[in-house]
């Protein structure tokens, strides 16, 4: 196969940086006008200082290393940028939606510098290279990644209404659990647990830190942190050791547990996926078992919905650092209604989730083509 031709943003594109003017939130004027940053419009001024057809491209403070947000947008007409985006005008025979699909997902990596606040200097930007094309073979690649994006519009909304076909059926079922008007018993939810866990369940943080070692490549088993459940990137998870695993004897996981983040975005719950290797709780997350009475699909619907999170929040505390104890998880109130019924419910949902399975396996595999770059169209 043939290597496609690049060519250099500088070469293709009418770089209009000096053009840019920031306006300080104070000295803003409000208006009709997008007033536009790195990632999207920051506010609406009286005055333009643009009116085309323009790419931005994030400067510093961009989505660089997103897989899901991009650092490139398209913007039309009238409207003022401030010097946190590039501005980029492509030059005759370079089609715009073309550009700036070229950009969104552009690999940055090696090419952003700063440690806390990464920057795409001018000079980089300028080296950044794109496919080379007819403007015929722009269109179609514009036209079909159009299509994609449609669909996955599609089956995110299809996403969304299967999600709320669930919630209508939780409160068919068990109705509004703060006022509880099916009369279920209410109970703290540590009167249910059969265990509740964390690290440092298993000693010291001096001795676990001593001992436990993380790592990239995959070893014995899994070291379940929430931002692998968070994002379900599983090529970014961490693992230990079998020794390491057997010290950790007292926060084993074996799917199907309710997690809680306990610091930060205290109080977010997850459901762990059923697995099949050996894994283990990572930092900064409780781990709950609970008795016979518990449906945990049922409780971890209840634990997410508006009342869960309204009767968790409750608990949490810090300013800066959101924080929230063991005895604080305990005391959380649910509701418990027969476990004949939880059952039902969680039968529903096996039902519905097939059909969230089918759709978001269409989302992701339209996900990854989203990319000017390569020979896919």
């Amino acid at each position: 196969m043939m290597k496609m031709e690049m060519v250099y943003v500088e070469d293709c594109c009418e770089i209009l940086d000096s053009m840019r003017v920031p306006i300080t939130a104070s000295d803003r004027i409000a208006g009709e006008y997008p007033y536009y940053g790195a990632n999207g419009i920051q506010d609406h001024v009286s005055d333009y200082i643009f009116d085309d057809e323009l790419v931005l491209l994030a400067e510093d403070g961009g989505n660089f290393g997103s897989k899901e947000r991009p650092i490139a947008y398209r913007v039309s007409g009238k409207c003022w940028v401030n010097n946190h985006a590039h501005v980029l005008k492509p030059k005759a025979g370079l089609d715009v939606d073309y550009l700036c699909y070229s950009l969104m997902f552009y690999d940055v990596d090696g090419m952003v510098n700063g440690a806390t606040r990464q920057k795409l200097t001018q000079a980089a930007m300028r080296k950044m290279k794109i496919p080379l094309r007819s403007i015929e073979e722009q269109v179609h690649v514009v036209d079909e990644l159009n299509r994609v994006i449609k669909i996955k519009e599609q089956r995110q909304q299809e996403l969304a209404l299967l999600d709320e076909i669930i919630k209508a059926r939780f409160v068919e079922l068990f109705g509004d659990p703060a006022n509880n008007e099916k009369g279920f018993i209410k109970a703290p939810m540590g009167d249910y647990m059969t265990l509740l866990t964390d690290f440092s369940s298993n000693g010291s943080y001096k001795t676990l830190d001593s001992r436990v070692t993380m790592y990239d490549e995959p070893k014995y088993a899994w070291m379940v942190r929430t931002t692998d459940l968070e994002s379900g990137d599983m090529t970014s998870v961490k693992y230990i050791d079998e020794s390491a695993y057997e010290l950790l004897s007292r926060s084993k996981i074996y799917g199907g547990e309710i997690i809680m983040n306990k610091i930060g975005s205290a109080g977010k719950i997850y459901l762990m996926p059923q697995i099949n290797m050996p894994a283990s709780l990572g930092r900064n997350a409780f781990m709950f078992r609970y008795d016979e009475h518990i449906n945990v699909k049922f409780l971890y619907h209840l634990l997410t919905s508006e009342y869960g999170q309204r009767e968790i929040q409750q608990y949490v505390r810090g300013a800066v650092t959101k924080t929230i104890t063991k005895n604080d998880a305990r005391s959380v109130l649910i509701i418990v209604p027969p476990i004949e019924l939880q059952n039902e419910f969680e039968v529903f949902v096996a039902q519905v989730d097939k059909s969230k399975v089918i759709a978001y396996t269409i989302y992701m595999n339209y996900s990854n083509r989203r990319s000017c770059h390569g020979n896919k169209f």
